[in-house]
């Protein structure tokens, strides 16, 4: 029998609009998973916001956080796979972004301890809505000057500006790095995320799938940064509310996020 290995992107899919997993979903999924289905989920987010809006749902394999940028143990918390910028292409991609009047979030690992440092002046709006919402956060690195903003070994760079901003960096930069240039689902605002070649959904679900030694791999998704995730898969699943340019490329389209697609479909359909 063939080991299939399921995979949920968060946002827009398994999450509803209130970015939660429902009840019912939590129900359908941890009651697979205890019969032996190999659930898990890739998401752009920390494994601690992941985790946050994920509360209830058993998803014991590792999970992928950061777009591809880490393999998490979702027990212990460790590092399985980690994927980094090199010291010379973090320096360009904070140069490029300075020069345009762009100033991210820059996350990394200091010490081995995750972290997201900004320069608190230079907030735009969008930036600023977001560091409100992570107050309390262990990773909050706020900083004063420019001095230190390149600490560490950078894995994520996260800006939210205005589209006439961020279109030329992203052209300048997309064929060298893995970027993502769209609007956000919750705010409408304009995001750039920038991370390393090799930072990807798919690059860590094949790496995951190796690891969990699965013959095939089913994946859910709605957005854009989902069509690389979808290219390496078996089957993949655009959710009702995808963007029609993943509802193209799908195997097939299921119910909304806010509708318990994702559930409703591994009931109907896993053995």
């Amino acid at each position: 029998m063939q080991k299939t290995l399921y995979i949920s992107d968060l946002d827009g899919t398994l999450l509803d609009s209130e970015q939660h997993v429902s009840e019912y979903s939590c129900k359908i999924i941890n009651s697979l998973v205890e019969r032996g289905m190999l659930f898990s989920y890739a998401t752009a987010r920390s494994v601690h916001t992941a985790k946050k809006a994920a509360d209830g749902l058993s998803a014991k394999i590792p999970l992928i956080v950061y777009n591809g940028a880490f393999i998490i143990n979702n027990q212990t918390l460790e590092r399985i796979a980690s994927n980094t910028f090199a010291e010379e292409e973090s320096n360009k991609i904070y140069s490029s972004l300075v020069s345009g009047g762009i100033y991210p979030i820059v996350y990394s690992l200091i010490d081995g301890i995750e972290k997201f440092s900004y320069v608190t002046n230079t907030l735009s709006a969008g930036l600023s809505d977001f560091i409100d919402t992570r107050k309390g956060d262990f990773r909050n690195r706020p900083l004063n000057n420019e001095s230190g903003i390149l600490d560490g070994k950078k894995f994520y760079f996260t800006c939210i500006d205005a589209k006439e901003k961020l279109a030329p960096v992203y052209n300048s930069l997309k064929d060298k790095f893995n970027c993502f240039f769209q609007t956000d689902i919750y705010s409408g605002e304009y995001w750039l995320e920038i991370m390393p070649a090799a930072a990807t959904k798919a690059n860590a679900i094949l790496q995951l799938k190796d690891i969990m030694k699965c013959d095939r791999v089913v994946s859910f998704g709605d957005a854009l940064n989902d069509i690389p995730m979808a290219e390496i898969s078996d089957e993949f699943y655009a959710v009702g509310n995808a963007a029609d340019k993943i509802k193209e490329i799908a195997t097939g389209i299921i119910g909304t996020n806010d509708n318990d697609g994702v559930a409703k479909w591994l009931l109907k359909n896993y053995r």
